[in-house]
């Protein structure tokens, strides 16, 4: 998993929230969150003992555990299509 840069993150957030500029979008935050538990998981595979990236870990899935459950009261049926488009186990 390749890290998170300026390109690819313009077209999570367009892919997910319609517009490349919709920054604040929880489906494109939670598409963001993701993809950074994805990188931080991978790193933390190779490195066991780096207790500040899973900190920040821990904190980045409570925070799109909060988002996704936002989503689920507002709109099931988009929250389920988006943890189908993301990968995301629930």
């Amino acid at each position: 998993m390749e890290k998170l840069t300026t390109e690819s993150k313009s077209a999570l957030i367009a892919q997910y929230s319609g517009d490349a500029k919709n920054t604040g979008h929880a489906e494109a935050q939670v598409a963001i969150f993701t993809h950074r538990i994805s990188h931080l998981t991978e790193h933390l595979k190779k490195n066991k003992k780096d207790y500040s990236t899973e900190l920040t870990l821990v904190k980045l899935v409570g925070k799109r555990r909060s988002l996704l459950k936002y989503i689920a009261a507002k709109d099931i049926v988009h929250y389920r299509e988006l943890i189908k488009q993301l990968g995301i186990r629930k």
